[in-house]
């Protein structure tokens, strides 16, 4: 196999946590080839899908964690299957980028996620496609309508739909002075959508994070607790991450979204999960293997890996 890895720049990233180099790492176990690339080494020339690609080798080491060979310019239909794992913010540029990862799905690789899923499921926003299992849930411009769910709440959450680590989410009570310059911030002026939650007390027992490989969840989840006087439990927004089996409830939700996600041909998810409510649906690059694989012995990124190479052989 030979697989294309779209990410951001590999010198940043923390090779314990993270869950693009533990893909990366099995992959080579498998003997797999592995091409390095940046959102800006795609490009378009007269209709072919073209990335400037280095092959990459991965090494468990601290201090030295990657080679990379010359850049050579590939046609990406070649690839047998590219992850697109660039973090958002989902802006223009990413969206873009589907554009061309679309065109190499079409001329051959297969593409995961989904380029179209990446552009239609907003992790955010794509919760609002599973009402039954999800809070109340507002996204809208107005400012009216967010003071009206505040006013029927009295305690929200209220958050953009291009972030992501917890960023600019914002708990609003009933009577807080900040609720105007809030809405205004994240709807700049009404311009922009933005998303307004019930807030969930249940977030102090931890903002769940369920993987789902291929429609199916595995078989334990990560418990994101909240910094003391922290509203968000993601690990970015300083978090601690707490293993744990996965509930019933959390079954019966997976078990909703998940043949969606099949249909969609989106092949790894995270859902995130307060209490026994979704809240969100994180497709573009989620996280979370590693955290889970040292506290249960599990290879969610082997799994991933294999449920590639099958649907590859058919």
């Amino acid at each position: 196999m030979k697989i294309g890895v779209v990410m951001d720049p590999i010198g940043s990233i923390n090779i314990k946590k993270d869950s693009t180099f533990e893909m990366i790492w099995q992959a080579q176990l498998l003997g797999w080839d592995v091409e390095y690339l940046e959102m800006n080494d795609l490009s378009i020339d007269n209709g072919i899908a073209y990335g400037d690609a280095r092959s990459l080798t991965a090494y468990q080491n601290a201090d030295h964690w990657f080679d990379l060979a010359d850049t050579r310019r590939i046609k990406l239909g070649d690839l047998d299957a590219i992850l697109m794992r660039k973090d958002p913010p989902f802006d223009m540029e990413f969206v873009y980028s589907t554009y061309i990862l679309e065109l190499a799905e079409q001329q051959g690789a297969l593409v995961v996620n989904s380029p179209k899923a990446l552009r239609d499921c907003n992790e955010k926003a794509y919760c609002a496609w599973f009402p039954e299992v999800c809070p109340d849930t507002i996204i809208t411009r107005k400012s009216s309508d967010f003071r009206a769910f505040l006013a029927k709440h009295n305690d929200i959450i209220v958050k953009p739909l291009d972030g992501m680590g917890g960023a600019s989410i914002f708990r609003v009570q009933a009577g807080s002075p900040n609720v105007g310059v809030i809405i205004e911030t994240l709807t700049k002026h009404e311009s922009t959508y933005a998303m307004a939650q019930r807030y969930m007390p249940e977030i102090v027992d931890g903002d769940k994070r369920i993987l789902m490989v291929n429609g199916e969840p595995i078989p334990y989840v990560l418990a994101r607790i909240a910094a003391k006087g922290e509203t968000r439990g993601n690990l970015a927004a300083g978090g601690r991450g707490v293993a744990q089996a996965i509930s019933e409830t959390d079954r019966h939700i997976a078990s909703i979204v998940g043949p969606e996600l099949v249909r969609r041909n989106i092949m790894f998810a995270g859902l995130d999960v307060i209490g026994d409510r979704l809240t969100e649906i994180n497709v573009t690059s989620p996280t979370c293997i590693m955290e889970i694989n040292q506290a249960y012995g599990t290879n969610i990124a082997l799994d991933l890996l294999k449920a590639i190479e099958q649907k590859l052989v058919g």
